[in-house]
């Protein structure tokens, strides 16, 4: 019988098959059986990319495998479940405490914080410009007319409302008088200030009382100052002050600017004598200046000014040496000739020290120089650099700045605030503020042209004030600034024992014929203190560099890791993420695409070939072995059973698993 001889072949001595384990030789010489060993894969079954096959046996690996400190005892103590949960406890909480220094580290970081370095530096310095004013308007020959009318209608308010005469040559009567006042706009007037009690009984009569200029009623209860109006006249204010004589010197300088707006664009230059009437002597480092070391413009209120080593000048002064020898000297005329007393209230002069490419903001920065007093001036220079960018909110040349520059020279804060007022001014009230320069085609303010740019003017300077116009906000500081920070000491000059020598040389040599000789000259010493300058700089307080480095310090203190820890974390949020798509993307394909569900899935079975497999089809071992005995008769076609061990590798032919399975018909079981 066939199975005889089968038996008989089993009995012979074992032949070498080429696809036999270890295992299997040792099985066939009767050592018994063993647990069969996977199967290391061939280079050609080797596949390129594997995942494991659950999320336990991912973890299982990561913790036996990882460098990070602390992870094997999560695996090595799993048949003691408490020391299981406390290490996974314990990693749990270092894992958060850890993160949570990350982000201390990284909010630290995008803080972007500063560290302030403080250098000193000596070397030769490039002397500052320095501008220096008259105190004394200047009366131009074009308006001499319109402001001596001011004049006079001055005195005539002063006389009208505190019957104080200021002038002999104007006792006149009061028909006069107020004729004189008709000719011009904005009067000059005595208000009652509203009482807490009686404010709306006192505000409903509040034109009666403009025109009630009883000399009885106590000054207290009273304000001066001048109403301005709106194009249509709907809307109306009072500019008061409490002081009399703040009153009378902003209404006249209120008339004053609108007389200077009609001076014509080109006026002749004036003489250059003005520089000797002004300055008696000017020195630089014992040489005496010329005509080419300053410029001359003049200023409004503060009359003419001069600046000397300014950006036009040739060859820009140099200090090589500290000391008042080795600085500006100036000698100075303090008196007032043709001066204006009710716009210039002090004697003296205005200095103001600044960079050469710095416009002179006599306002902001300057301040007087006492006659009859030398003033010695010592300046040290300090330099700040700012971060700009992310580190600071700081412009480097102003191109960033929404505001355009009207100054011919380099953006400074001061520069890009007068800027943004004026463009304000000209935007709300359709004319430039005399003060500050104009772009072309804009005229000067002028109440005969525009009306109301008073009303609109002190409008636009209260919400100046307030920064409503967001000048201050849209004005950033620039990156790089050159300061001088000044001292002063002040002695009396000329002393007395030396007055009457040093007024005969003025005399003679400059035509100095003041009466109060002491109140009409003025010295001026300009100097560094030391050439140490300071310079202070930013820098970024923690770089990419230094919170890589404590980012790392953080990681070793509690996982005592490196970077490759990282690449391994990452890698197992990779895995983690692949097993995932694959768990859902086998369940996806078991409710909709899986065969033998219902009705549908078994006619998809029976209308499948027997002799066509698919391509996954694995034949059992004894299937194998009975096609080798001869061909068998061909039973009906029917739909073979579920293919269950096609979702597996295939057994090897001469392996356990092949002697111990039990073959079927095909036909069924």
């Amino acid at each position: 019988m066939e199975g005889n001889k089968l038996e008989e072949q089993d009995a012979s001595p074992p032949q070498p098959t080429p696809g036999l384990m270890k295992g299997d030789k040792r099985e066939e010489q009767g050592l018994g059986p063993e647990p069969a060993a996977p199967q290391q894969p061939t280079a050609e079954e080797e596949a390129l990319i594997e995942f494991h096959r659950s999320y336990r046996e991912l973890f299982e690996f990561f913790c036996n495998n990882t460098t990070i400190h602390g992870a094997i005892r999560l695996v090595c103590s799993q048949h003691n479940r408490m020391k299981t949960a406390f290490w996974a406890v314990l990693w749990l909480c270092t894992f958060g405490m850890m993160y949570w220094q990350f982000g201390l580290l990284f909010g630290e970081y995008f803080s972007y914080p500063v560290s302030l370095n403080i250098n000193l530096n000596s070397d030769k310095l490039v002397f500052p410009a320095v501008t220096i004013c008259t105190l004394n308007p200047y009366r131009y020959p074009e308006i001499k007319e319109e402001l001596e009318e001011l004049d006079r209608i001055t005195q005539q308010t002063l006389f009208d409302l505190y019957k104080y005469d200021s002038s002999p040559t104007l006792v006149a009567g009061s028909r006069g008088r107020r004729d004189l006042r008709g000719t011009l706009p904005h009067l000059l007037q005595r208000l009652r200030v509203p009482s807490p009690l009686h404010g709306a009984r006192q505000a409903r009569s509040v034109a009666s009382s403009v025109r009630d200029n009883n000399p009885q009623v106590d000054w207290k209860d009273w304000k001066i100052g001048f109403e301005l109006c709106n194009q249509n006249k709907s809307d109306c204010f009072y500019q008061t002050y409490s002081s009399g004589v703040d009153a009378v010197r902003e209404w006249y300088r209120f008339h004053y600017i609108n007389i200077l707006s009609r001076l014509p664009e080109t006026l002749p230059s004036l003489e250059e004598d003005t520089l000797g009437n002004f300055i008696f002597a000017c020195r630089f480092n014992q040489v005496s200046c010329n005509q080419a070391n300053y410029s001359h413009f003049h200023h409004p209120m503060y009359g003419n000014c001069y600046t000397f080593n300014d950006k036009n000048n040739s060859n820009l002064w140099m200090s090589s040496m500290p000391g008042v020898n080795n600085g500006l000297s100036l000698m100075l005329r303090t008196e007032q000739n043709d001066f204006i007393p009710l716009l210039s209230t002090v004697t003296g002069a205005r200095v103001m020290v600044h960079g050469q490419d710095e416009p002179a903001f006599m306002d902001d920065g300057g301040f007087n120089l006492r006659p009859g007093v030398e003033t010695s001036i010592s300046m040290r220079k300090e330099a700040l650099d700012r971060l700009g960018g992310d580190y600071g909110d700081c412009t480097k040349n102003g191109s960033d700045v929404p505001v355009k520059n009207l100054y011919p020279s380099k953006y400074t804060q001061q520069v890009c605030i007068h800027s943004c007022f004026q463009e304000n001014m000209i935007k709300e009230c359709g004319c430039a503020y005399i003060f500050y320069p104009r772009p072309q085609n804009i005229e000067y303010c002028d109440y005969r042209k525009h009306s109301s740019w008073g009303y609109c003017y002190y409008k636009l300077q209260a919400d100046f004030s307030s920064d409503h116009l967001g000048c201050f906000t849209k004005c950033r500081k620039p990156c790089s600034v050159t300061s001088y920070q000044l001292s002063a000491g002040y002695s009396r000059w000329p002393s007395v024992t030396s007055q009457e020598w040093v007024f005969e040389m003025l005399s003679r040599q400059n035509n100095y014929t003041i009466n109060n000789k002491r109140n009409g000259v003025a010295k001026v010493n300009i100097f560094f203190k030391e050439l140490n300058y300071k310079t202070n700089s930013e820098s970024p307080s923690v770089t990419m560099v230094t919170l890589l480095s404590n980012l790392g310090s953080q990681w070793s203190l509690w996982f005592g890791s490196s970077v490759l820890s990282v690449v391994e974390m990452a890698e197992l949020i990779f895995d983690l993420l692949v097993i995932t798509f694959f768990l859902l993307l086998r369940r996806f394909r078991s409710r909709y695409w899986s065969p033998g569900r219902g009705d549908r899935g078994a006619q998809e079975v029976a209308s499948t070939q027997a002799s066509s497999p698919p391509s996954h089809f694995c034949p059992h071992p004894t299937s194998l072995y009975l096609s080798q005995l001869g061909p068998a008769p061909s039973p009906a076609l029917t739909a073979p059973p579920p293919a269950y061990a096609t979702l597996g590798p295939c057994p090897s032919p001469g392996g356990s698993a092949g002697a111990s399975s039990t073959a079927y018909p095909l036909g069924g079981p």
